[in-house]
């Protein structure tokens, strides 16, 4: 032992000196790092578990910190002390949390003026709603703001609050995110709330569409601040048991499985969806099991064929709920705080526009390869993006497998497919297609046309037959083309790029355009001043 004492002019001397220790020797490293010395966390270490936690690395922290130290045995800390500092850190997030949050949302405010957000208190004074956008999510909601989905099956928040989140997709068939809201409670008039501030931030637009979980609290909310709106359930919520409900008949390999997706995904009018659905229940016996009956009974609500007049943008796919199930359980997690909870929301609002920006950058520097190789497939790549061209083209070569006949001269056909003998027995195999009087507008009574917003393989396969070169226009939905984006107030609509190059009518109209361009080039000159 040796012991140090200060001197008078703030030196240090050697004041006792014991060769004889005062205490049994460790035998073992692990029993070194059990003393009081090895409980001390230098500051750099502290900011590398406060950096891993913001990123939300939780159960390898102690594993990560040995990787520096090329082997966990020489960590100069236990996973104990590490226990200890993260909860000090839980400890310090979680007070005053409520302030914290509006803190953060001004601070995110100062760099986007256009953040709006609005929260709810109960008698008590407590929080019991927060919702939040920001202006690009704004700005997206006026192009692609037509289907919406809200999902609110994730709950991993510190006070148990569930989140739910406005998703819909872009003309890339990217998920885009609209807004956030962390609900305390999933009434009724909570979600009358949700869904009245979630329209006035968007400016009042209601969209066509909407896609759910089962709740009533819900349904009857959307029906009384959304009447027009069309509310359907996602099959996500409703096939998600479908694995625990029924057992050993669905799993993989399984012909069941096989065969119950393909009635339940592929399946395109209600006269198929019902046929297939009779032969499985009977070749599996499968006629009184409650799931089944269940799902079934509500039908109307999740299977295609029973809105596909309406538009839902293709997102009636399970794969859109659980995409956005999975990305929050990334970047959120396990009992975080709420203002905790808004600054990760927004890193994973950043890393999807920036997945959006290369696929804009794809679209524009990048190919397309043609698979058929006719003139409306070419024109189709000139008009859409390269997600929606490769959609286009899948269809395309759906059309192949159709034969033509002509029922009624340029106004009636007859798709019928020419493998009909390999298709299962409840699969329909002909389809009929009219078509206008002008030959501008073809409708098919499978219905993808008006549900998707994309020419189905059948009036395809007519347009091709007819010799049409381009789609035409009434089919071109803005929503899935490269100008989705470009669209302007209704004086200057004439000016956009979809509307074709402009005709000037007057020498006067184009001199007063270059003044103007001149006027904005003087004003972005000498912006220092103007502020």
């Amino acid at each position: 032992m040796i012991r140090l004492l200060r001197t008078e002019d703030n030196g240090w001397y050697v004041s006792e000196h014991r060769v004889d220790h005062n205490h049994a020797l460790s035998k073992t490293c692990e029993e070194n790092l059990r003393w009081q010395s090895h409980r001390y966390i230098d500051r750099y270490t502290k900011e590398l578990v406060k950096q891993l936690r913001e990123n939300n690395v939780n159960g390898k922290v102690h594993s990560i910190i040995g990787s520096f130290f090329r082997e966990v045995e020489s960590v100069p800390l236990t996973k104990r002390s590490l226990k200890t500092l993260c909860g000090k850190l839980n400890r310090e997030q979680s007070d005053d949390d409520i302030k914290k949050t509006i803190d953060v949302l001004k601070e995110i405010q100062v760099a986007d003026p256009s953040l709006m957000y609005t929260f709810e208190v109960d008698k008590e004074s407590r929080v019991k709603s927060l919702m939040w956008t920001n202006g690009r999510s704004i700005e997206k909601y006026q192009y692609f703001g037509d289907v919406l989905t809200f999902d609110t099956t994730y709950r991993t928040n510190l006070y148990d609050m569930l989140f739910g989140i406005f998703m819909g997709v872009n003309n890339h068939f990217q998920s885009i995110i609209f807004g956030g809201v962390l609900l305390r409670e999933e009434s009724t008039e909570s979600f009358k709330w949700v869904f009245s501030e979630f329209m006035r931030m968007m400016g009042g637009k209601p969209p066509q569409t909407i896609l759910t979980d089962q709740a009533h609290a819900m349904e009857v909310a959307l029906a009384a601040v959304l009447p027009n709106t069309t509310h359907r359930w996602c099959k996500w919520h409703v096939l998600k048991k479908a694995k625990e409900c029924l057992g050993p008949l669905y799993r993989k390999n399984n012909d069941f499985m096989a065969e119950f997706h393909n009635i339940v995904h592929r399946m395109l009018t209600e006269e198929e969806f019902e046929d297939g659905w009779a032969m499985l229940l009977s070749k599996y016996g499968l006629h009184k099991h409650p799931y089944l009956t269940q799902i079934y009974e509500v039908r109307h609500k999740w299977a295609k064929p029973y809105f596909r007049g309406k538009f839902c943008a293709k997102m009636t796919s399970t794969q859109r709920s659980e995409s956005a199930n999975n990305m929050l359980k990334v970047y959120v997690p396990p009992a975080c705080t709420m203002h905790y909870f808004a600054r990760q929301y927004e890193k994973l609002q950043f890393d999807s526009e920036s997945e959006e920006s290369y696929q804009e950058r794809r679209t524009f520097l990048g190919g397309v390869v043609l698979k058929v190789n006719l003139p409306i497939e070419r024109h189709a790549s000139k008009v859409y993006t390269n997600a929606m061209f490769e959609q286009f083209g899948h269809n395309l070569l759906e059309s192949s497998y159709y034969a033509v006949e002509e029922v009624e001269i340029g106004r009636r056909y007859l798709a019928r497919h020419v493998n009909s003998r390999t298709r299962e027995k409840w699969c329909k195999i002909v389809y009929e297609v009219r078509v206008d009087e002008h030959g501008e507008l073809f409708t098919c009574i499978c219905g993808s046309v008006e549900h998707t917003g994309m020419l189905c393989c059948h009036c395809l396969k007519v347009m091709v037959h007819l010799g049409v070169e381009k789609i035409p226009t009434k089919h071109i939905l803005k929503r899935w083309t490269v100008d989705a984006q470009d669209v302007l107030p209704s004086n200057l609509v004439h000016y956009q790029q979809d509307r074709g190059r402009t005709k000037l009518v007057s020498m006067m109209h184009s001199r007063l355009y270059l003044k103007a361009l001149e006027l904005v080039k003087m004003g972005d000159s000498n912006i220092s001043t103007l502020l």
